[in-house]
């Protein structure tokens, strides 16, 4: 096809590499901005489940995903002895734990970890900082989220020895406790007088890393389709 003294005579492998390399981008874009949607539909709801009363947990098994990020109400007894300490926890620029001590469900056989906030480490790591506790009935509210939480270890065959924890895994936290536990974990947001920080992060909907991404896709596809065009148009007397 020649133009104004301009001959376009792209080689077939060309085009077919150009037109698969656009249709991979784009479609790549648009799963990106499918991400992004089902990030601030899931945002929408925390807000909506934010504006709701706290739920009592129940005391039969639940699901993660009927409670997730729900506000619970939840009454039982702490189980000191089962306390945990997730290490590499910072708050405002200092190093700390998160405490997880198991609560004993009223009225249930059941237990729920309750993750009680954040305390610093102290100067000595070797001891653990002391929690004020009670063998008292209590009532905890706070936000349901997933148990599981990771970090880097060497292995995750061999059950954690002693209270500090890297991650917290609800499987090996029951096989290390015997506990039956509920299949979540609760944000504690009321208050006590127990020294520990309960300001946790909300979190955003993320979805302005998906469309950022998608914005790369897409620009891709635009790049690909003029570097196409730059090498596949010459002049009408230029040599192939």
């Amino acid at each position: 096809m020649i133009v104004l003294g301009y001959r376009f005579e792209p080689k077939l492998w060309a085009i077919i590499a150009t037109t698969v390399s656009v249709f991979v981008f784009i479609e790549l874009g648009k799963w990106q901005l499918s991400r992004a949607d089902e990030k601030n539909a899931r945002y929408e709801q925390l807000e909506q489940y934010a504006k709701e009363p706290a739920i009592t947990l129940p005391e039969v098994l639940i699901k993660l995903e009927d409670f997730q990020y729900r506000d619970i109400e939840v009454r039982g007894e702490y189980l000191p002895e089962h306390t945990v300490y997730l290490d590499n926890k910072t708050y405002k620029g200092r190093a700390g734990y998160h405490v997880v001590t198991p609560l004993k469900i009223a009225n249930s056989s059941l237990y729920v970890a309750i993750n009680r906030g954040w305390i610093a480490t102290g100067y000595d790591r070797t001891i653990l900082p002391l929690i004020p506790e009670t063998n008292e009935p209590v009532k905890v509210t706070g936000v349901v989220v997933s148990p599981e939480s990771r970090a880097l270890e060497l292995s995750d065959k061999v059950l954690p020895v002693g209270k500090v924890w890297s991650n917290f895994d609800l499987q090996r936290y029951q096989e290390a406790t015997g506990l039956k536990m509920q299949p979540i974990m609760v944000l504690q947001k009321d208050q006590a007088e127990d020294g520990l920080v309960r300001d946790w992060d909300k979190p955003d909907s993320g979805a302005s890393k998906n469309i950022g991404y998608a914005v790369q896709w897409f620009s891709l596809a635009a790049t690909a389709i003029i570097i196409f065009l730059v090498l596949n148009v010459r002049r009408k007397n230029s040599k192939s």
